[in-house]
């Protein structure tokens, strides 16, 4: 079904052709009166429009939700339905099929920082014990005094208990002003987005093609002296990259 608007321009195009308004309109079943209504929404949405457009820039694999999150960072508080609406309106798809995952260039990256408290790196390490149950240890780190702040060990971390533990670092050593991480799913879940928001810290990624970062904070944590236990049997193997 066509909409008004749609009909409203076939009108325009038929009196480019010759025709009256009165048969355009009459032709395209448009009333007069509304030829030349302008819709409000336009003009109010056009600064949310501009913000998902930047969003939508800087980090080109989030979809509408994610994008929420960050708008809601930026003054914008609206549903997902209106978020979805503008999203597929303005043709802000994600890509389907790209030949490489790579982080935006030009997404903003803290420098490397000067003092302790300023950027926290985390990530996750695996391990088993000698009956062949899976370990999952959270490591998070202080990159400037590369000191490891704490060492989370369960079965199954999950975005919940990973804002557990950075609220509770939070309580201790005050929050920072940035978290790094790589771009795995329980770094970039809608849960922790939303956390980092109310937190009012900014997320940071490592840069592209360098998974070296990465790997050494993962060295630095694991040579922070960890040790597991309380499972059955003793802990054997070395830690595996996640």
């Amino acid at each position: 079904m066509v909409g008004a608007p749609a009909r409203r321009r076939q009108v325009a195009y038929g009196c480019g052709r010759g025709l009256s308004i009165r048969q355009a309109c009459a032709l395209m079943s448009v009333a007069r009166s509304t030829l030349r209504y302008e819709s409000r929404l336009v003009k109010r949405d056009a600064p949310v429009v501009a913000v998902m457009r930047e969003l939508s820039d800087q980090y080109p694999r989030y979809g509408y939700r994610r994008i929420q999150v960050f708008l809601a960072r930026r003054g914008h508080v609206m549903s997902a339905d209106r978020t979805h609406r503008l999203w597929r309106l303005h043709g802000l798809q994600v890509p389907r099929k790209r030949p490489r995952r790579r982080v935006a260039a030009h997404r903003p990256r803290p420098l490397s920082p000067t003092g302790a408290n300023q950027v926290w790196a985390y990530d996750f390490l695996f391990d088993a014990c000698a009956n062949g149950q899976q370990l999952k240890c959270l490591t998070v780190i202080d990159e400037y005094t590369r000191e490891c702040l704490a060492i989370d060990v369960a079965g199954s971390i999950r975005s919940a208990r990973v804002i557990e533990v950075l609220s509770k670092l939070i309580s201790v050593h005050g929050a920072p002003r940035y978290l790094r991480s790589d771009n795995g799913p329980e770094f970039i879940s809608r849960a922790i987005l939303r956390w980092v928001t109310e937190a009012n810290i900014d997320t940071a990624y490592i840069d592209p093609g360098n998974p070296g970062r990465t790997v050494r904070t993962r060295a630095s944590t694991a040579s922070s002296g960890m040790s597991v236990s309380g499972c059955s049997g003793s802990r054997t193997g070395s830690m595996r990259r996640s």
